[in-house]
């Protein structure tokens, strides 16, 4: 198993490439196993279930077992236990919506976890660490995560909680490494269509 600086820099860099990070927050392992296969096929090689969902363990042994190549995380890890069994199936990453010092323990040099927070200290905190999410991101916006940035330039933050597939360019001009989307993301009938309109955007520059 490569290192976790190794794996904390593969995940930063396809992240990166991706820009946007679908979160896959469904009622039970059939539907997020669905949307797993749905996103892949639009070409999103970053995907993070949730631990909300239920039989979260099922669906991402599912996911492994039919997308090898995909970088497969699990979020809103709350507590140790969760972390044990998400790393135990094979996660890629874990996902926390705040510090949780327990997870951190436990992900330690084995995993790289996405560190979610609200406030500088929390972000700066988290993104010192490797990456940090800004969550819940839709209350602070863009202009947000461009004070964050001021003071800590070159972090590595993912805003992820309410935002809407046509924010996404918005969130990258202000400085985000990627994007997490939700709801939005999964409620478009063709994601794939959904997913090469963003890159378009994207490669046209930043947005006003």
């Amino acid at each position: 198993m490569p290192a976790e600086a190794d794996r904390r820099s593969t995940l930063c860099e396809r992240l990166r490439i991706a820009r946007i990070l679908p979160v896959l927050r469904l009622d039970d392992a059939d539907e997020a196993g669905a949307a797993t296969a749905r996103c892949v096929e639009a070409g999103l090689d970053v995907i993070e279930l949730t631990a909300t969902t239920a039989g979260w363990p099922a669906a991402l042994a599912d996911a492994r077992r039919r997308h090898p190549h995909p970088l497969i995380g699990v979020g809103t890890i709350m507590h140790p236990d969760q972390a044990s069994v998400a790393m135990d199936g094979g996660a890629d990453f874990l996902v926390s919506p705040c510090p949780v010092p327990e997870v951190r323990a436990v992900a330690g040099s084995v995993v790289p976890l996405i560190e979610g927070g609200m406030t500088v200290g929390e972000v700066v905190g988290a993104a010192s660490r490797g990456i940090a999410k800004l969550f819940p991101a839709h209350v602070g916006g863009p202009q947000l995560l461009r004070s964050i940035l001021a003071v800590a330039p070159g972090a590595r933050i993912v805003p992820t909680g309410g935002i809407a597939v046509a924010d996404v360019p918005r969130w990258i001009a202000a400085g985000a490494h990627a994007v997490g989307v939700g709801t939005d993301l999964l409620r478009r009938p063709d994601l794939a269509i959904a997913v090469a309109e963003t890159r378009r955007l994207l490669s046209e520059g930043p947005a006003a």
